[in-house]
């Protein structure tokens, strides 16, 4: 269903966007409608022009997310290039909008001899993703430098709200319903800038040394249980190089499932359904997603 107007829209509408050019696994079928805000205002704007039905689904980098074949009805928001502000705004607090990578934070903060936020070099998603799910990386934790999040709801009204206000656990974040999150302020403490640097070369370099970073992939595909590491539970099952189709275990990080060309969403969700099958049969534990699947699976 499309927006109510769109005279006063600065962002960019498109209509049976397949999300396959939109997510890091590179599979997934069309939206119905996807949208670019300009900015914050423009996104304001547009969420309030939208019938109080329609469906929404966020989405920044595409990491993290695997989009079935079917497609996604209703609208995707696209914050990736799109809420991009970045700035520092009093001492010691910077303010990064949804749509910024948290490695270009990362760069940021240790650019200003601020230190906390190198972590987020190691996280391949934006800040609104990080936020939602409490992304880390490396040892570190989003929410443990988290000050005040903004939000916006449907009808396009803008909060601060505090980390009081949210229930924070590993990789899972809740609070009030209806809201998404916009920007995040995060407190940081004053620091060595060249170690600050060099600790996020390090970072990138480990990731792209363990990590299978050539190929498309969204990231690590289960949380770790309690007192263990998913990759280790799947290595020892016997699993890693194991494919459906072609979607693959990574040969390099068994927590990693790989495009090798033309891979299906669906290939990809019966790999993981494989896997928790397998892991759970051998080793008596149900591996936890950490990718969020939306979307309808093709006829």
């Amino acid at each position: 269903m499309p927006a109510k107007s769109s005279t006063s829209l600065r962002g960019r509408l498109l209509l049976d966007e397949p999300m396959s050019r939109h997510t890091s696994w590179r599979v997934g079928g069309p939206a119905d409608r996807l949208y670019i805000p300009a900015d914050l205002d423009d996104l304001a704007a547009f969420l309030a022009s939208l019938p109080a039905e329609e469906a929404l689904h966020w989405v920044g980098l595409g990491s993290n997310l695997l989009v079935r074949d079917g497609g996604v009805r209703g609208t995707v928001i696209m914050t990736s290039g799109a809420l991009n502000g970045l700035g520092v705004l009093r001492p010691g607090v910077v303010r990064a909008e949804a749509g910024v990578a948290g490695a270009k934070v990362a760069r940021f903060c240790a650019e200003r001899e601020l230190v906390g936020a190198e972590f987020l070099a190691g996280i391949p998603g934006t800040v609104g993703g990080a936020l939602a799910m409490n992304a880390g990386a490396f040892g570190g934790e989003t929410w443990r430098i988290v000050e005040a999040v903004e939000t916006i709801d449907r009808h396009g009204q803008r909060r601060t709200r505090p980390p009081a206000d949210y229930q924070i656990a590993y990789r899972k974040v809740s609070g009030p319903r209806g809201e998404w999150f916009v920007a995040a302020h995060f407190r940081l403490a004053s620091g060595d800038t060249s170690q600050g640097k060099t600790l996020i070369k390090t970072l990138l370099a480990k990731r792209g040394a363990t990590q299978p970073t050539q190929l498309p992939n969204a990231g690590s595909v289960f949380k770790n249980p309690a007192g263990d590491h998913a990759a280790r539970l799947i290595e020892a099952s016997g699993l890693k190089g194991k494919c459906e189709g072609k979607a693959c275990v990574s040969e390099l990080h068994a927590n990693f499932i790989v495009n090798q060309g033309g891979a299906t969403a669906a290939e990809i969700e019966r790999l993981i359904a494989r896997i928790q099958a397998t892991v759970e049969n051998l080793h008596g534990i149900r591996l936890e997603t950490e990718v969020r699947v939306i979307g309808e699976a093709k006829p």
